[in-house]
């Protein structure tokens, strides 16, 4: 079962909603969240802000290719991605922004693909600001997330806070378009992944199509109106908590209409150490993402 918590509630720090996120990211890695102060009408001018974007002639998404950056920032096209090597590129349309560095930052001048200049399309005229707004909202309920994972996992409630100071904070909109006629069993919407990061805050359209390894080995759907949020952890928090976090499988398939989400992948700062806690390792968040985003992206792959 996938659980349904309350952010509010989770704030408070009450005892009953803190054992059933506990419950969430260790047995399952998957959860919807509610009451977040992020309203419906906000997400729902987010995501027809994407679709907007998605809807203009592609010559006009080319303009902020991201296939020409040897970054990840702008718009990826179709096929532009392959999270599973086993299966085809995956076959929906991207567009990523994300954290930018301030001017005196010592990473600035390392040329990190991570922190990589935005790109901004001059069409639909607000999307910048929409985006923007959209994007700085998120990272802080995604914080305020990790700190309750933080205090159900019996750790300072800050305990996450400093690594997040330059985050590696990723905001996608995806579309993903019906299910080309032409799709075969190695054709999906986005193939069966783990995220490579921390947390994933992801808002959605409303329709189906997300689906989630469930612990039993079954494909469950998982959706949400926009308002309410799905939550799921990546490759980075299963480290970085020795397991206690799960980083779950999941797909989309595609169907009979078009869906847009959006997710939110909050990563910790290029430099933190996501090895297990007195391990002895070191696992740099930021080689660990680069990596695995060169190993994604096919204009990367090629590079």
């Amino acid at each position: 079962m996938i659980d349904d918590l309350d952010l509010e509630k989770l704030d408070r720090r009450e005892t009953q909603e803190l054992a059933k996120l506990l419950r969430a990211v260790g047995e399952v890695g998957f959860l919807t969240v509610s009451n977040t102060g992020l309203h419906t009408d906000q997400v729902c001018e987010v995501i027809e802000t994407y679709r907007g974007f998605f809807h203009l002639p592609e010559v006009q998404k080319k303009t902020v290719d991201m296939a020409v950056t040897g970054s990840n920032r702008g718009w990826g096209a179709p096929q532009s991605e392959q999270v599973d090597p086993n299966a085809n590129p995956d076959f929906k349309e991207v567009f990523d922004c994300g954290y930018e560095l301030p001017p005196d930052n010592p990473f600035v001048d390392k040329g990190l693909s991570v922190y990589a200049p935005n790109l901004w399309p001059e069409y639909p005229v607000e999307f910048q600001n929409t985006i923007q707004g959209y994007y700085s909202d998120a990272c802080g309920v995604a914080m305020r997330i990790l700190r309750a994972i933080a205090v159900a996992l019996g750790r300072d409630e800050t305990s996450f806070d400093r690594a997040f100071d330059t985050p590696m904070a990723l905001l996608r909109g995806n579309f993903y378009p019906e299910r080309p006629t032409w799709a075969g069993e190695h054709d999906f919407g986005i193939a069966a992944h783990t995220d490579y990061g921390c947390l994933t805050l992801l808002a959605t359209d409303g329709s189906s199509g997300l689906e989630v390894r469930m612990p039993d080995d079954t494909w469950q759907s998982v959706s949400a109106k926009p308002g309410t949020f799905i939550i799921n952890f990546g490759e980075m928090l299963e480290f970085w908590t020795a397991g206690q976090v799960k980083a779950t499988e999941h797909r989309v398939v595609g169907g009979t209409q078009e869906r847009i989400s959006v997710p939110l992948f909050f990563n910790p700062s290029y430099d933190t150490n996501v090895a297990p806690p007195a391990s002895g390792q070191t696992i740099s968040a930021g080689e660990h993402l680069t990596n695995r985003y060169n190993e994604t992206y096919v204009h990367l792959q090629k590079a």
